[in-house]
């Protein structure tokens, strides 16, 4: 275990690094914190925690930086998450309340990440199998055409069109959707095919065919969603942090490339903690010189989804769990409103 002080030393050396880019030396510590030592203690400090592999010294510098291990016990114990201000708060709370559908949320919600963090923004969709459903609509086209309008707690909407075996007259359709929607809506997505099962026996035998036709597609609608889909935006950030990245940017690059990868990165849609993933901490190679940033949201209690930043290992954790935060907060409150 490190020491109280060598914790304090370690922090301002993160602190630093972060904010000057320049590998950190025992004077320049000793200038900028009231560590309340002599520089050769700090010097002595800095070799131990050089030792434990806390820090390292880059080429021939005099300084040291942060290495993985260092980053990981900054954020572990002497983070905190760095509160947003009040103006910061109204201005999330304004940019996103305009939002006039699913799709706006999420591109707002990146765009907005982007902006506050100047990193790489990653917003998941809302996931269907941990959504709940909130209306089902049944429109008629043609005598035997049909659109079936799905609408999720999350203000996600699917449509699909059904051609019926034989022609559905309106009042069936009226009927059909009355029924369904009393025993559907305000249910999980995986309580479904249970509650319908017997539905086609409420309806006269000629129409048993269309009711079991609507039914699969709906059913369909709700397992073939498996793909969870992303948004990404604020790559070109990644340009400003080159001489963070030790041989070049293109594996960064190209990991944010793969969908499945991100999904993996932001870690399981239900969990609604926050993770801090740094270096080497990702599984994939081309992301071991970057820090992931992310948390669930979601309307009540559990999340659908995750959001997140990825963005160069000396990033400002504070600062960035803070933004994370405050914006998965106010995304979860318009899903609950919406």
């Amino acid at each position: 275990m490190l020491s109280e002080r060598r914790l304090e030393v370690l922090r301002a050396i993160v602190q630093d690094y972060v904010g000057t880019e320049e590998p950190v030396g025992s004077k320049a510590l000793t200038e900028r914190h009231r560590l309340g030592v002599s520089p050769a203690t700090v010097r002595n400090d800095m070799a131990v925690l050089e030792d434990e592999g806390y820090i390292a010294q880059p080429h021939t510098s005099a300084g040291r930086i942060p290495t993985d291990k260092g980053y990981r016990l900054f954020v572990d114990k002497l983070a905190g998450v760095k509160p947003m201000t009040a103006p910061e708060r109204r201005a999330i709370q304004n940019f996103l309340d305009g939002a006039v559908d699913l799709d706006d949320v999420v591109g707002r919600t990146v765009r907005l990440l982007a902006q506050l963090t100047r990193q790489v923004a990653v917003v998941q969709y809302p996931s269907l199998t941990r959504s709940t459903v909130r209306h089902v609509e049944l429109l008629s086209l043609a005598p035997a055409r049909v659109m079936l309008v799905l609408i999720t707690d999350t203000g996600r909407v699917e449509q699909r069109m059904i051609n019926c075996p034989v022609p559905f007259g309106e009042t069936s359709l009226a009927d059909l959707r009355a029924r369904l929607n009393s025993r559907v809506a305000g249910r999980p997505f995986a309580d479904v095919p249970q509650l319908v099962q017997d539905l086609p026996d409420a309806f006269e035998v000629e129409d048993r065919g269309t009711v079991s036709t609507v039914l699969s597609t709906l059913l369909e609608t709700l397992v073939e969603e498996t793909e969870e889909r992303l948004m990404i935006g604020g790559t070109a950030n990644l340009t400003r942090f080159g001489h963070d990245f030790p041989l070049t940017i293109r594996p960064v690059l190209e990991a944010l490339e793969e969908q499945v990868v991100l999904l993996k990165l932001l870690g399981e849609a239900g969990d609604s903690s926050m993770t801090v993933r740094i270096g080497h901490e990702n599984a994939y190679e081309g992301l071991n010189s970057t820090s992931v940033v992310s948390v669930g949201y979601g309307s009540g209690g559990e999340a659908v989804a995750k959001l997140g930043v990825v963005g160069p290992t000396r990033m400002d954790y504070p600062g960035t769990m803070g933004a994370v935060r405050a914006v998965a907060r106010y995304v979860g409150q318009i899903l609950a409103e919406s």
